[in-house]
């Protein structure tokens, strides 16, 4: 006999808001010994907005980042690499309201 325990279904609930998503076209990602912050942000000079503020520990963080390279490659095995563009040579400040 398998002493596996049996694989539990999650049900997650999603409001349409948080559903539809957010666009983000820059991350600014900080770290503690504690956590990682990820800010993502919808940048249009000379101002931006937040989307978002993801805030999680060092092994999802990993975990994370192993999920992206494993589906990044997936990706460009069915479409071609992925052209990286040059990064924006400039300093973001934060206002809060």
């Amino acid at each position: 006999m398998d002493n596996q325990p049996a694989q539990q279904q999650l049900q997650v609930k999603v409001s349409d808001e948080v559903l539809k998503g957010v666009y983000a076209n820059m991350l600014q990602v900080g770290h503690t010994p504690e956590e990682f912050i990820l800010d993502f942000m919808n940048l249009f000079p000379p101002a931006g907005v937040m989307s978002a503020r993801v805030i999680v520990s060092p092994t999802h963080a990993k975990r994370i980042a192993s999920a992206l390279a494993d589906n990044i490659k997936k990706y460009e095995e069915q479409f071609g690499v992925i052209k990286v563009s040059e990064v924006p040579n400039q300093k973001i400040g934060f206002r809060t309201e």
